[in-house]
């Protein structure tokens, strides 16, 4: 199971271990966003940080209905206990957790301040 804690924006966020090609890796800590059908979107500066690899372009629509083309990175993240391989989102915004890597689980939510967000497979 992979728990979190509500922010004082009304945010479900969790904690993650973003790595790198080589081994680099980060602990960040991610708002889960419900309308992006991504896996994670992380800031330039921390892509650039991890080292890690592009793998293509795609087009992303935004929350107002507008396309942006995207860059597309390669890492691997610890999801319930296990290694993932996934695709990364290069964004200028906090990092993002999206409903890709939601995808077979179960998602509670306390919405308050210090709630608690609990994440576990189905």
């Amino acid at each position: 199971m992979i728990t979190g804690i509500v922010n004082s924006d009304l945010e479900a966020t969790v904690q993650l271990t973003v790595r790198g090609p080589g081994g680099p890796s980060r602990r960040i800590t991610a708002v889960i966003d419900t309308g992006f059908d991504g896996f994670l979107s992380l800031p330039p500066a921390l892509v650039a940080d991890l080292g890690l690899p592009w793998d293509h372009q795609t087009y992303a629509t935004l929350a107002a209905g507008s396309e942006i083309l995207v860059d597309m990175f390669l890492g691997s993240i610890v999801w319930n206990r296990r290694q993932r391989l996934i695709d990364i989102d290069e964004s200028d915004t906090e990092p993002l957790v999206g409903t890709g890597l939601l995808a077979n689980c179960e998602m509670k939510v306390q919405f308050r301040p210090r709630g608690l967000v609990a994440i576990k497979p189905l």
